[in-house]
């Protein structure tokens, strides 16, 4: 039996992919087999199918996130019928991944599906939203309550940025909402944010820091933007790192964290443990779980991934793409 799958490839130094049959016995090696449903777009996944830094061999079946049902198992753990989550770890990058009708992979990568999701909701959240969430609950450790002040949230149009702010306002937080689209206002302010401020307004300077504005912030974009986060965090802050689309080079003494007691958070989803992560997911299926999901969501084939990649890669990404997967 053959099934279709986007497998990444480097030819000659040229990286990309695309739509083959591929089939069971060729993927790498897993205890649970699982019968795709649907995965997600994130930017990783664009990177790793337009560039030489995410996968080191190939061809790779992509995919960083996958939701589905059980087919086969040898992991006493499952059973056929099960609906389940992967994201993180190897998938789709040591591992073949998501965008394919089937995966494969090691039963302790595999997160049972909690009550409240369907699979689609699962990949409308997907990695994205995992981190997000996984953001909010690093915060909350850190201190963070409602009656904290303002939350912060970079990135605010993209996949973590949406699902943050979607979570964050039904958990009774106020949330600012940083964008350097300026026509997005409508859709932040739907998704919960409760102010808006344009990326462009803000002044990046060489202080070592600034008035203090944020109880915390959740930031999706790293470079000049996390420095300035950090510089203007109220005392006790935490500022959670999730991403590096704005740069990966920091701007900072160590005056904020001295004088003000500010935490910068590092938020790395593919080796989160696996307690922490269903504990996230039952959130994500919870109390976190954003009332107009279906509104941030575009859903696609795998046809329509290298157009998806573009849209990440140049900065023009509205929420999240969820890809439903061959049958």
């Amino acid at each position: 039996m053959t099934f279709k799958a986007f497998r990444i490839a480097n030819e000659n130094g040229t990286i990309g992919g695309r739509i083959v049959d591929a089939a069971v016995d060729e993927l790498t090696p897993g205890d649970v087999l699982i019968r795709a449903a649907y995965s997600s777009v994130n930017y990783k996944d664009a990177l790793a199918a337009t560039g030489p830094k995410i996968i080191r061999q190939f061809p790779r079946i992509g995919g960083i996130d996958v939701s589905g049902i059980v087919e086969s198992t040898s992991d006493a753990r499952f059973q056929a019928g099960d609906k389940v989550i992967v994201t993180g770890y190897g998938l789709g990058v040591e591992n073949d991944g998501g965008y394919a009708a089937f995966v494969r992979v090691p039963a302790d990568w595999i997160v049972p599906l909690p009550d409240g999701l369907t699979l689609f909701d699962a990949m409308a959240l997907g990695t994205a939203g995992f981190t997000a969430a996984l953001a909010i609950t690093r915060l909350e450790q850190n201190g963070l309550a409602p009656d904290r002040g303002a939350v912060a949230v970079t990135g605010s149009t993209g996949g973590v940025g949406s699902v943050a702010i979607a979570a964050l306002s039904r958990l009774g937080y106020q949330v600012t909402a940083i964008t350097g689209k300026d026509g997005e206002r409508d859709y932040l302010q739907r998704l919960g944010a409760s102010a808006v401020l344009s990326r462009h307004t803000i002044e990046f300077s060489a202080r070592p820091i600034e008035s203090s504005r944020w109880a915390a912030a959740v930031d999706a974009a790293g470079g000049d933007l996390l420095s300035w986060l950090v510089k203007t965090a109220q005392p006790w802050a935490g500022v959670a790192s999730t991403g590096l689309t704005g740069g990966i080079d920091l701007r900072l003494t160590v005056i904020p964290f001295i004088l003000r007691g500010i935490s910068l958070i590092g938020i790395d989803s593919v080796t989160c443990p696996m307690d922490v992560r269903r504990g996230v997911w039952r959130r994500l299926a919870t109390d976190m779980k954003p009332p107009n999901l279906r509104g941030m969501v575009r859903e696609i084939t795998l046809e329509a991934l290298p157009d998806a990649f573009g849209t990440l890669l140049n900065g023009q990404a509205r929420g999240r793409f969820v890809v439903k997967l061959p049958s």
